[in-house]
């Protein structure tokens, strides 16, 4: 049988929340159903935030009661803190993520915490929810590059990933905040992880700013991760990368997998629909480096059910 690889779809709440137009809680549920019918079955809804700092995310706990087919999808949201914890708590999530960035500097200018303390408080969180059977997940951000310090040591990435995992988190997120890793980092920090980690216990987040997320999901395979996030049409990026390309597309990743062998239950043709729909509500351009030609065989597939 091959292999299953888990596609988490971030684009309702990774790509929403760095776009300058707000959408409405309808339009985000609209997003979301739309990815569905795609075969998406693991999505990254929103986030408990302050709706005054990132207003995008307003409402979440409303839009997670009208959410659609609970009981086939997983979805989380991110938390940025005990209160968050307890609002998503509230509205019923059973899944949460917290983001522990890997440097000082990123987490002073980020949250205004040191990273001991971000630290301090992400095993907190991830104890909490193991405690109340809620799936913990934790992002060790800026696993390669921040855009302060430079270059993350590895054995930095290492140590924060063995604390959010002794501290009860069931998934840690290597995450490539700035899009600035290649193939050979990328295998520098998981091929030791994959020696003393569970294959389930690790996932990646990678950005396509300059042009390797592809190349890095391929030397993330060869190191036995089978879950990444991407985002429908590429939407989203980081604020820290002005001018950069975003998440790594989901119709990039899924076309690649499926052309390697590795299912997904993701119909990569589905998707252009998906990245159409998603266009329309957030007034964006989008599509990964191969949206052109999966819509023109998307068109072709059209034509012919019409003749």
């Amino acid at each position: 049988m091959r292999d299953f690889v888990t596609i988490n779809e971030v684009g309702p709440r990774d790509g929403l929340q760095s776009q300058g137009k707000t959408l409405t809680l309808e339009q985000r549920l609209n997003m979301i159903e739309a990815l569905l019918q795609t075969g998406i079955r693991t999505v990254e809804m929103g986030s408990f935030v302050s709706p005054k700092a990132v207003p995008q995310m307003a409402g979440t706990g409303e839009l997670f009661a009208h959410l659609p087919l609970r009981d086939q999808v997983a979805y989380s949201a991110l938390i940025p803190n005990l209160k968050g914890y307890q609002l998503a708590r509230q509205a019923g999530v059973e899944s949460v993520a917290v983001v522990l960035s890997a440097t000082e500097t990123m987490n002073q200018r980020n949250i205004n915490m040191s990273l001991a303390r971000t630290t301090e408080v992400c095993a907190e969180l991830m104890q909490q929810a193991r405690a109340d059977g809620v799936n913990a997940r934790a992002y060790v951000a800026v696993a390669f590059e921040c855009p302060f310090e430079g270059v993350t040591p590895v054995q930095v990435v290492h140590e924060l990933t063995q604390r959010m995992l002794d501290a009860g988190a069931d998934k840690v997120i290597i995450a490539d905040t700035i899009g600035a890793a290649n193939p050979a980092a990328v295998q520098q920090v998981l091929q030791p992880l994959s020696r003393w980690c569970e294959s389930d216990q690790i996932s990646c987040h990678f950005h396509d700013t300059r042009g390797m997320g592809l190349a890095n999901v391929l030397a993330s395979l060869q190191c036995g991760v089978r879950e990444f996030d991407s985002s429908i049409g590429g939407l989203g990026g980081c604020p820290f990368s002005p001018g950069a390309t975003g998440n790594l597309a989901t119709e990039d990743l899924v076309l690649m997998l499926d052309s390697m062998g590795y299912r997904t239950g993701i119909e990569p043709l589905a998707l252009v629909e998906a990245v159409q729909r998603v266009q329309q509500l957030t007034g964006s351009q989008l599509g990964g480096h191969s949206f052109r030609w999966l819509e023109r065989q998307w068109n072709k597939q059209q034509e012919s059910r019409h003749v």
